[in-house]
């Protein structure tokens, strides 16, 4: 069986014309479980971690999986038993990571907005460590942990300025982000912490964006934060770990990001030059992990050329796959199953989904030899798709299959529109 490998995706190719991933072909899948459906690749996910294992091989280091990347629970489960821990932003995600059998002390709490609730439950269950985004709340944080006669466990997130050079609204590091606290304000704010009763100081913290494609941003950041370690450990403030967060993005449109390792080693090189190559490290890789290890394969429902643009009408829709709506973003578009055609035959689509919103729209201006009834895989689906999914016009979100080489597994059926209304109550 001849195989063409998808570029960036080595798990992912057409075999004698027909798209597989791993050992299933999507066209059966759709046929089996219909569509928009979801498919991941278990050998892509692991793989992509892999990457990152070996690039902090011999180093103190955890890998916490930013799971708001997509946090369905098979996904988060696979990455507890493949030894990560969680970065999480919510108490639900949290509850998530105790339900697919994580530990509370692999979890880091990151996260602007977090309430007192969500504080509570995060420190009567253990966690390893809060990243504390503004001076308001290390004061409240240690409000709560007195109550509970607990001590919490923080870092601060510094906001170093640093330009990702990625979409504004997945930018984290600059002044103008809500994200962090400003590197002028880091040194006050640690000797705050460290002042407060109910904190311990363990951290330092950074996350500059997401889907960066270089690794200057990352090498700028690392120097502004080691700068910053050696200012608070001189006030006598020792720092247990540094965490450098996540945001190597992926291979979307001709995008060619660092590997991870090639990455890391870069970073560590210039980490051990300042001499805190023996330091805890921590980091939250979530788009790199599950990325390009996932596909939406949705069915072509009708075909509406126009006089200035033709429109190819699928069953996915921007709430399946929110990216495009929200960041203009770019996905791939492929055929699930390759026809023999003449360049003539192709035409250029504007491939939209059924929901009643101009910007329901999947991918601009792509040229499709398509018919009513054929199946497209909408490409690097894994991150931001699923877990960004929404009910817009009561549409059941859609289902999920993780395929372990020949084997497939649903790990989420898709919802009916009685699930939706399952918690809604008619007047009397």
């Amino acid at each position: 069986m001849t195989a063409v490998l998808l570029p960036g995706r080595p798990h992912i190719a057409y075999r004698d014309n027909e798209l597989f991933v791993e050992q299933a072909a999507l066209g059966a899948l759709a046929r089996e479980h219909g569509t928009p459906l979801f498919v991941y690749s278990r050998a892509s996910m692991l793989s992509a971690l892999a990457a990152y294992q070996r690039g902090f091989a011999g180093r103190r280091a955890r890998i916490c999986y930013a799971m708001k990347a997509n946090s369905s629970l098979a996904v988060l489960q696979l990455f507890a038993r493949a030894g990560c821990g969680f970065d999480i932003v919510s108490g639900g995600e949290l509850d998530r990571v105790l339900a697919a059998g994580g530990k509370a002390g692999d979890v880091i709490f990151s996260g602007v907005g977090k309430t007192r609730a969500e504080m509570r439950r995060a420190l009567e269950l253990g966690i390893a460590c809060f990243n504390v985004e503004s001076e308001a709340e290390l004061e409240v944080l240690s409000e709560v942990a007195m109550a509970l006669g607990r001590t919490a466990p923080v870092s601060i997130r510094v906001n170093p300025d640093v330009d990702p050079k990625t979409h504004p609204y997945i930018s984290t590091g600059l002044k103008g982000n809500k994200f962090g606290i400003s590197q002028e304000r880091t040194l006050e704010a640690y000797r705050r912490a460290a002042a407060l009763p109910g904190l311990k100081v363990v951290g330092i913290d950074c996350h500059i964006g997401s889907q960066i494609t270089e690794d200057g941003p990352y090498l700028d950041a690392m120097d502004r934060i080691l700068d910053l370690v050696e200012a608070i450990e001189a006030h006598g403030i020792p720092l247990q770990h540094i965490d450098f967060g996540g945001g190597l993005g992926i291979a979307y449109n001709g995008d060619e990001p660092p590997a991870a390792d090639a990455l890391w080693a870069r970073l560590l090189q210039k980490l051990d030059a300042r001499g805190f190559g023996d330091r805890e490290l921590l980091i939250e890789p979530g788009r790199s992990l599950v990325g390009n290890a996932g596909v939406c394969v949705t069915e072509v429902l009708y075909l509406k050329p126009g006089e200035n643009k033709n429109f190819c009408i699928v069953d996915a829709a921007m709430n399946d796959l929110p990216r495009p709506a929200m960041y203009q973003a770019f996905h791939g578009i492929v055929p699930v199953t390759v026809t023999v055609v003449n360049d003539c035959d192709k035409r250029s689509w504007e491939v939209v989904g059924p929901v009643c919103e101009s910007g329901d729209w999947i991918g601009h201006e792509r040229e499709l030899s398509v018919k009513s009834g054929d199946f497209l895989a909408v490409l690097s689906a894994g991150a931001y798709c699923m877990s960004m999914a929404s009910n817009y016009n009561t549409r059941g979100r859609a289902a999920e299959v993780l395929v372990d080489g020949a084997r497939t597994h649903v790990i989420r059926e898709r919802e009916k529109s009685a699930d939706q209304m399952r918690m809604e109550k008619l007047l009397p």
